[in-house]
């Protein structure tokens, strides 16, 4: 519900701040006086393009704010979605820069005019003659017939499935053309796995295989250069192991003269031992070597053979081959999985087309139920309405397609004459015709559905008499439901507002603003009556307009 308004800076108004009560509220004015230019405010407010020709001082920056009664529209969901703060009282604010760029906030936190444009739907409703081509279009019918029908839970649960069922048919397209790609290449990838598995490789086998190649390569060389350094070593008498122990010996007897001999004696005692302790391991190297032919042919060819993957697949070390390896082996066994994961898909297909069928059978018979009853209040209300005999002929067919909300086709035929051909609305109904239908089905839907904040701007022309009085009637008993405004030029509308305003022209320091004010009882006498009659009023037009007050 719209509690509030302010606009500053747009087209004609300088500064307007005004309030909303909930139920009918009526809107009159002079043509011209500026009735359009509050649309327009709002359209800007809901999320529409702005330009800097709907400035009144393009040195100035235009402001709209709207305060908002949210708490009955369950929008906290979208607030969520929008990572916006849900107030229940919630500010929209539009700025248009005198640069020309402009700025949407929602309760102060800025957002882009798509996210305005979707809380604004959800806010106002807004129906001229020339948008009530609305209701010719077929979601619209079938927005309309599925409130009477409350088959709400049926529908989502409908939606759901069929995004569903999309989403497994366009995985079973995808695993179709990837069999299709996988298969031609699945006997080479399969060839070159089986040569990678068959290698048996090993992280780090490489550099071993080719010490040990070394090794095996140069045996005797390495044979020939550990006895000598063993001879070295332990030769009696002039061998490094004699050497130093007679060093060691010398060095033990006078180590106890001074701190620094003593250092000495201990240096040499360590080299002494880890001389000793060399030569037990040149010992056991020479004593391990031994020439293998066998062994260094068979290290020979290991070290080809991964050499060889080497270059074929381009790979810097055995890790890039173990990679290569689980990739391959990752597209042969999902090549040999597709037709499994194909098949269980298919039958998740199945499945969801069995519920989905079943969901739009239920869907199907509910609305079969409820087309009936709308054709009736539809042709019922716009009786009262002054279209006496105009008629419906709406039939539902259910179709082998699965369709947006359901698996059926709704055909909806008009005729506003006593044995008239029945026709598409679009086609055979006129433009006064279309707005009566509107109002009919707005009236409806209010008794069936939350919906948001109504705006009716002059959709009641070419109205007059006891039919404005009818459609005045159907306005304020859908205002006992949701906040409904009309801006009219109809009296009989006019007086049955709970709240009445006055858009009117004024000039202040030479400059025309446009300005809205709420109606006391004696100037909304005074305002119907000139609505009656004209500028000159007459005392029959103030008593009729008194009259009209008093009936509401």
């Amino acid at each position: 519900m719209l509690r509030g308004l302010s606009i500053k800076n747009f087209a004609l108004i300088e500064q307007l701040q005004v309030s909303f009560d909930s139920g009918l509220i009526t809107i009159t004015g002079e043509t011209g006086a500026g009735k359009s230019l509050l649309l327009g405010a709002l359209g800007l407010l809901l999320g529409k393009r702005a330009d800097l020709s709907s400035v009144k001082d393009n040195s100035q920056k235009c402001v709209i704010e709207g305060s908002f009664a949210i708490n009955q529209y369950n929008l906290s969901s979208f607030f969520e979605d929008e990572e916006l703060d849900y107030e229940e009282e919630t500010i929209i604010r539009r700025e248009i820069l005198p640069s020309g760029k402009s700025r949407a906030f929602i309760n102060d936190t800025p957002v882009t005019l798509q996210s305005l444009a979707a809380l604004g739907e959800k806010l106002i409703d807004i129906h001229s003659q020339h948008q009530t081509l609305e209701v010719t279009t077929n979601d619209f019918q079938f927005e309309v017939l599925d409130a009477l029908a409350s088959a709400d839970r049926e529908i989502k649960s409908y939606k759901r499935g069929l995004r569903l069922l999309k989403e497994k048919e366009k995985e079973v397209d995808i695993l179709i053309a990837n069999q299709e790609s996988f298969t031609k290449e699945y006997e080479y990838n399969s060839f070159l796995l089986k040569e990678l598995e068959e290698a048996k490789l090993q992280p780090g086998e490489l550099t071993e295989l080719e010490e040990r190649y070394e090794q095996l390569n140069n045996i005797e060389e390495i044979q020939e250069r550990l006895s000598g350094s063993i001879s070295v070593v332990s030769t009696e008498e002039i061998g490094v192991s004699d050497q130093l122990n007679t060093i060691k010996i010398n060095l033990s007897k006078i180590e106890s003269y001074s701190s620094g001999l003593k250092e000495l004696s201990e240096r040499i005692q360590s080299i002494y031992i880890e001389l000793d302790d060399i030569q037990v391991s040149l010992v056991n190297e020479l004593e391990s070597l031994e020439a293998d032919p066998h062994q260094l042919e068979q290290t020979s060819q290991r070290l080809q053979i991964l050499h060889n993957l080497q270059v074929k697949h381009k790979a810097a070390n055995i890790d890039e081959l173990i990679v290569l390896k689980n990739e391959l082996n990752e597209k042969v066994s999902r090549t040999e999985s597709l037709s499994e994961d194909i098949e269980k898909l298919k039958v998740e297909i199945t499945t969801i087309h069995s519920q989905l069928d079943e969901l739009a059978i239920k869907i199907h018979e509910k609305r079969k139920k409820a087309l009936p009853q709308l054709v009736e209040e539809l042709e019922n209300i716009l009786k009262a309405l002054g279209m006496p005999n105009a008629s419906f002929k709406a039939s539902l067919d259910l179709q082998e397609k699965y369709l947006s909300n359901g698996k059926e086709t709704l055909e909806f035929l008009f005729s506003a004459n006593k044995g008239g051909a029945y026709g598409a609305l679009k086609k055979v109904a006129s433009g006064g015709e279309l707005s009566r239908i509107m109002i009919a089905i707005k009236a409806i839907l209010s008794r069936y559905a939350q919906l948001p904040t109504i705006i009716f701007d002059e959709i009641d022309t070419g109205v007059s008499g006891e039919i404005a009085q009818k459609m005045a009637d159907l306005m304020m008993t859908m205002s006992k439901n949701l906040q409904v405004f009309s801006i009219t030029h109809l009296p009989q509308i006019a007086a049955n507002g709970q709240s009445h305003y006055k858009v009117y022209k004024e000039d202040i320091d030479h400059t025309t603003v446009t300005q809205l004010k709420l109606l006391s009882e004696e100037e909304r006498v005074k305002e119907i009556a000139e609505m009656i009659g004209g500028k000159d009023i007459s005392d029959s037009a103030l008593t009729h307009a008194r009259s009209l007050l008093k009936s509401k």
